[in-house]
């Protein structure tokens, strides 16, 4: 037998070609917002240019792709990708609206209702104790739990704070003092029967739940039309959140959930970037 030193075969790292589903729009508004950034800092050079950074950065919330992929196809570190997305994903944080600030905007534009949902984030399974309040005993998986406000035509213009999984949406819309901003922007709001209970002013609601049925209480035939009518009206919150959700980061959050708040109000932003672009 003889041995030899030589490779048996080429092991340079192949790369392929991607398509990013974004506008050129998109691609631009971050690359300026990373440019301005560099300046108020004083921040030296980069070898890449922001435009690249940018579409790497979009390439990883977009498509979900590995940061060691896209550091091996781009000859830079697995820590300079991570360090870019999460200096990106700051910046687009802190241009998220505020809820009572959203919900004014609404108001302005003649508004009268928005439509509140829930949802759930899968996330990676951890040990501990701490990782047990993030099971979701409905969804039957871990995950974080966050809520969204879009407008009539289920364009999003806020969330919420991501939350143990555990947590109930009527729970995280008493937190957020969803109600209270609803009364003092003026607005009315649709919303299923897991937010039954938060208003309890029946002269004048500003949540409209529907009727809810149970072994004792047969739903009659106007309330079955009533709550036909009220899911027909709450449909464009799903078109909200599946807008949210084509960014595939959130098929399973393998980041640290500490950070998931930060990723989604990210997310809203390049969300209304894309769909009112």
């Amino acid at each position: 037998m003889t041995k030899t030193n030589q490779r048996a075969e080429d092991t340079c790292p192949l790369v392929y070609q991607c398509r990013l589903p974004l506008s050129t729009s998109t691609v631009n508004h971050l690359a300026g917002l990373l440019r301005r950034h560099l300046k108020a800092i004083g921040s030296r050079w980069r070898i890449t240019p922001p435009g690249k950074i940018a579409v790497i950065v979009l390439a990883v919330l977009r498509h979900d792709q590995r940061l060691a992929d896209m550091a091996g196809g781009n000859n830079v570190s697995e820590s300079t990708v991570r360090r870019w997305r999460d200096e990106l994903i700051t910046l687009l944080a802190a241009r998220a609206p505020r809820l009572d600030r959203a919900l004014k905007k609404i108001a302005e534009r003649g508004g009268e209702v928005v439509l509140i949902d829930g949802t759930l984030i899968p996330i990676q399974r951890r040990t501990g104790r701490a990782n047990r309040r993030n099971y979701s005993g409905k969804h039957h998986h871990h995950g974080l739990h966050f809520l969204a406000l879009t407008d009539e035509n289920g364009r999003l213009i806020w969330i919420s704070a991501a939350r143990p999984g555990r947590t109930h949406d009527i729970t995280a819309a008493r937190h957020d003092h969803i109600l209270a901003h609803l009364r003092a922007a003026g607005l009315g709001a649709l919303a299923d029967l897991g937010f039954r209970g938060l208003d309890n002013d029946i002269r004048d609601p500003v949540i409209v739940t529907g009727f809810h049925a149970s072994r004792t209480h047969k739903l009659t035939p106007g309330q079955k039309t009533a709550n036909r009518v009220l899911a027909v009206g709450r449909a464009p919150v799903e078109h909200g959140f599946a807008h949210l959700k084509n960014w595939r980061t959130l098929t399973k959050l393998r980041a640290d959930p500490a950070h998931a708040t930060r990723l989604l109000r990210a997310l809203l932003v390049l969300t209304d970037l894309e769909v009112n672009r």
